[in-house]
């Protein structure tokens, strides 16, 4: 049996459960040659529409694509994109276990890209109520036990707010739990088994650090702070930094264009989650994401890494 085909029957048969923000990413493609006679911005004429998974969904969409069986929970609106959000999810195949929620709209970042330069985002969203994260959250406890791995993709628009009793929660089943932090309040990640901050979500909690000497004080002191066990730091063109009581280890960056980092983040965390759901220790984990990283952001948009694609 080959490397690949033994990754794909380790991965085949670990069980993931993925929680957050769910969203839908719209791409509109066109060429633009003038400029508005109403107000000095270009005219695109759009000629092609692309769609894809966004946020807790593109990890969800990711966890899939490695092979794993995938189960997601998040809000999304009782409107058209929600129900693309259900079509996609299937696709990919997802197990969705969507909350649809009536009185907000989906979440919908849009793009208008010509030339290949995105133009500008437009974003729909909403915080969601009461009624679905209380109806999600019952929908969490319910799905939690067959789960090898938990993942918590939080893009800050309000499905994680009951995060921390989420991961109290999980914890007292002995779960490992992974989260893709926001915001500068790391409090309610509080005893998560790893959490994966990119360099300018650290620096929000952490403030800047002048060397590796200092980044390395800082982030095992958040780390110990708060009972997690592991903290990996994705930096860009800089690779990872893993800190851990053993100390910190780092991975280069993979050498390759980069045509888009959106995603990149999703991509990262759904690998990891699925290596460690298959018992693989972190630090190789941590190597496999590096490289999933690294080739997704040669493709546009929000886009998945398979595990042919990893070797």
């Amino acid at each position: 049996m080959t490397v690949e085909k033994a990754n794909r029957a380790q991965f085949a048969k670990t069980n993931l459960l993925v929680v957050g923000d769910v969203m839908l990413d719209r791409y509109w493609f066109g060429d633009s040659d003038r400029i508005s006679p109403e107000a000095p911005v270009p005219v695109v004429q759009v000629s092609k529409v692309d769609e894809r998974l966004g946020g807790a969904a593109n990890v969800a969409r990711n966890v899939a694509a490695l092979g794993a069986n995938t189960t997601i929970l998040g809000v999304v609106g009782e409107d058209e994109a929600g129900h693309r959000i259900g079509e996609l999810l299937k696709q990919s195949g997802v197990n969705s276990q969507l909350e649809v929620d009536p009185k907000v709209p989906t979440t919908v970042k849009l793009r208008v890209i010509a030339r290949q330069q995105q133009l500008i985002r437009l974003d729909f969203e909403e915080t969601p109520s009461e009624t679905a994260l209380e109806q999600k959250r019952a929908r969490f406890e319910k799905a939690l036990g067959a789960a090898d791995v938990l993942v918590l993709s939080d893009y800050g628009k309000g499905a994680l707010s009951q995060v921390a009793a989420m991961i109290e929660y999980a914890r007292a089943q002995n779960k490992v739990i992974l989260v893709d932090p926001k915001g500068e309040d790391y409090e309610k990640y509080r005893g998560a088994t790893v959490i994966t901050p990119n360099r300018s979500e650290l620096r929000q909690v952490v403030g800047r650090w002048a060397d590796e000497t200092d980044l390395t004080q800082r982030a095992q002191e958040l780390r110990r702070s708060l009972g997690i066990q592991a903290l990996l730091l994705t930096r860009s063109e800089e690779g990872m930094s893993l800190f851990t009581d053993q100390g910190v280890s780092h991975v280069r960056a993979q050498a390759r264009e980069v045509f888009d980092v959106s995603g990149a983040g999703d991509t990262v965390i759904a690998t990891l989650a699925v290596a460690l759901a298959a018992q693989w220790p972190l630090d190789r984990a941590m190597a496999l994401a590096n490289r999933a990283g690294g080739i997704v952001v040669g493709k546009l948009g929000t886009a998945t890494v398979t595990s042919e694609e990893l070797q």
